[in-house]
């Protein structure tokens, strides 16, 4: 059987690699049953949903003729650095780094800071929209987990809030 579309194959042998290791590992959990269910029932769902969805992908690459078989292309590393490097400093900022004396910058902070990093993976940046989206990424945060959900953590900087 030949490979018709190498994008969508390596694709979906990634799909169904993941979405089994997020099945096998939610098995770690008690998963109960569908009228109770436990805390490992949605990620096995989950986990099962996304590797039937790679093995439709990759049977879709074996199956549907392309012009030139859709070859993989390079590595588009910039936005990748800068997706997972924003999301590793959002991480920092919002629990701090007590190893190195870097304390908790809070969510506002962190929010902003992840906005600015991860939009600087595109080819354009533009510091109003960029501005306008942290903010309204920080409010609708700040509404949904500390006054909606109550949750306990660090909003602003200690220096800030004290």
């Amino acid at each position: 059987m030949r490979i018709k579309s190498q994008r969508d194959f390596c694709s979906g042998v990634l799909f169904s690699a993941f979405g089994v290791a997020f099945a096998w590992g939610a098995t770690t959990y008690n998963v109960g049953t569908g009228a109770r269910m436990g805390p490992g029932y949605f990620p096995l769902i989950v986990g099962i949903l996304i590797a039937f969805m790679g093995v439709l992908i990759t049977f879709k690459a074996l199956t549907v003729e392309t012009d030139d078989g859709e070859p993989v292309g390079r590595i588009a590393w910039k936005p990748l650095l800068f997706i997972i490097g924003a999301n590793l400093v959002f991480g920092i900022l919002l629990g701090g780094l007590p190893s190195i004396g870097l304390p908790s910058m809070g969510l506002i902070v962190a929010i902003y800071a992840l906005t600015f990093i991860a939009s600087l993976a595109g080819d354009s940046f533009g510091w109003k929209g960029v501005t306008l989206l942290a903010t309204v990424l920080a409010l609708g945060s700040y509404l949904a987990f500390v006054v909606a959900l109550k949750l306990q953590f660090q909003v602003w900087p200690t220096f800030i809030a004290g």
